[in-house]
């Protein structure tokens, strides 16, 4: 599912502490580029799919942009083990799986999750409104790779 492409206007109505910040080309660049993926990109890989449409973008503009957007909340910051990745914030939870061989990370969804925020909630008189799940192991290409040595 691809999101509709980012306009200053569309970002400005969405996110009003934005309109006090520079909204620069650089930075609507990064934002169009991590709402146009699905799942999570790290900070390379952002830079790398930039840099292909700006030439004149540095890694230390990336950092700098991903922290105000996560400081506005337009972004999750997401750190799985050792690798970190970057996501535009998504409309309905979901969850993780996380490949401690190659790092990939796979997005899914699951009625057993919310069936868990109802249970620990009740069990602990407790209002769950958002959870987060994140479950490592090794992906199939991981456990090949593992086979084979």
């Amino acid at each position: 599912m691809l999101m509709p492409k980012i306009t200053k206007d569309r970002l400005l109505h969405r996110l009003p502490r934005l309109a006090g910040q520079r909204l620069t080309s650089q930075r609507l660049l990064l934002l169009e580029l991590i709402e146009k993926t699905e799942g999570q990109l790290d900070v390379y890989e952002i830079y790398r799919r930039a840099k292909e449409r700006n030439r004149k973008l540095s890694l230390s503009t990336v950092y700098r942009a991903l922290r105000l957007f996560t400081e506005l909340g337009i972004v999750d910051d997401l750190q799985y083990d050792q690798h970190h990745y970057h996501a535009a914030k998504l409309s309905s939870e979901h969850y993780h799986l996380v490949c401690l061989g190659c790092g990939q990370v796979v997005e899914f969804e699951s009625d057993l999750v919310d069936a868990l925020k109802e249970a620990v909630g009740a069990s602990y008189s407790f209002d769950v409104t958002r959870g987060e799940v994140n479950l490592s192991g090794y992906c199939q290409r991981c456990r090949k790779a593992e086979k084979r040595s």
